[in-house]
């Protein structure tokens, strides 16, 4: 038997968490056509602070059409609370690292896609 620990086990309370997920998910403009990959991201841990990036697709550099801002909206229906969206096509600029320094525990934020860097 193994001892890996899952996110269940760890205690993120008052902790800042970066987390990679994969939502690079099929999208027909702004609406996303299977939201497979968001559901089974969830739950995302309770209590710390938790800072979520993904890419999607293959933009070359910052396009719009590759934005993960319907991800966020879709994040905050499904977890039944805001997701911030960290809109900076640097993905790390000045707008994301303000949103991280204002977060309170268990607050989400979704960076911009990690492409677009």
């Amino acid at each position: 038997m193994l001892n890996k620990k899952s996110v269940d086990d760890i205690n993120v309370n008052g902790k800042r968490v970066l987390c990679r997920c994969d939502f690079n998910v099929p999208l027909d403009g702004d609406k996303i056509t299977d939201e497979t990959r968001l559901v089974a991201a969830l739950p995302i841990a309770d209590g710390g602070k938790v800072i979520l990036c993904s890419h999607l697709g293959k933009p070359k550099g910052a396009d719009k059409a590759f934005s993960l801002a319907p991800v966020a909206k879709r994040l905050s229906e499904l977890l039944g609370q805001e997701v911030k969206f960290a809109a900076d096509d640097t993905v790390v600029g000045d707008n994301a690292r303000a949103a991280v320094e204002a977060m309170n525990n268990g607050d989400v934020i979704l960076l911009e896609n990690t492409r677009f860097r």
